[in-house]
């Protein structure tokens, strides 16, 4: 796992985005405010430690798909810097038959990665057809088995939970009974649902 800056210029605020598995930063970048902006990515370990973000008057926490139960591992043992914390389309059991993914789904996606499968699997999370993307297929493939091998994460707390109606990767069902009884907001997008939003504040709020 690394931690980088996607944004720098010294805010009140820093956001801290645990992203998705192979999906890169791009799809924040049309996010608006003023928050300086860390980038979290790479499941296959996560050992890495924030930087100092002492200097900041707020740190928050988004965790966008497998990057949610990436974050409640991470922090584990770890002291909490995060006033606010949201979920994105993730589950504390990312790979759990009623409330994950399906194990079957999920072995099925490891084992037949390929450039092509890749391709479907991000029309499947945009809910339209994307730019071809280059893949390293064994090393995604690797940090996929030890999202698998670490299992369940740690009961955590979040502030708000946001669940995508059309979500084909992390079936809406599965979700809603992941977090039942907690602060649930649905939204009728694909499971990257960051187009409908303008800025980072609307996500958070």
């Amino acid at each position: 796992m690394e931690f980088r800056w996607l944004k720098q210029n010294s805010a009140a605020e820093a956001i801290v985005v645990f992203g998705g598995w192979a999906v890169g930063p791009e799809v924040f970048w049309h996010l608006d405010g003023p928050q300086d902006i860390l980038f979290a990515s790479g499941y296959g370990d996560l050992g890495a430690d924030l930087p100092d973000l002492s200097g900041y008057e707020q740190v928050s926490l988004l965790a966008w798909s497998f990057g949610v139960a990436a974050y409640a591992h991470w922090q584990q043992g770890r002291p909490d810097p995060f006033r606010r914390k949201v979920a994105v389309n993730g589950s504390l059991k990312p790979v759990n038959r009623s409330a994950g993914i399906p194990p079957a789904v999920f072995r099925k996606t490891a084992e037949t990665l390929s450039l092509e499968s890749f391709q479907s699997f991000l029309t499947r999370v945009f809910g339209q057809p994307q730019t071809p993307e280059p893949l390293d297929v064994e090393a995604r493939r690797s940090e996929l088995m030890a999202v698998e091998r670490r299992g369940d994460a740690p009961q955590t707390r979040f502030d708000r939970i946001w669940i995508s109606s059309g979500d084909k990767i992390f079936p809406p069902a599965n979700l809603q009974r992941a977090w039942a009884g907690q602060a649930v907001r649905l939204i009728d997008a694909p499971h990257a649902p960051f187009g409908q939003f303008a800025t980072w504040e609307a996500l958070l709020q």
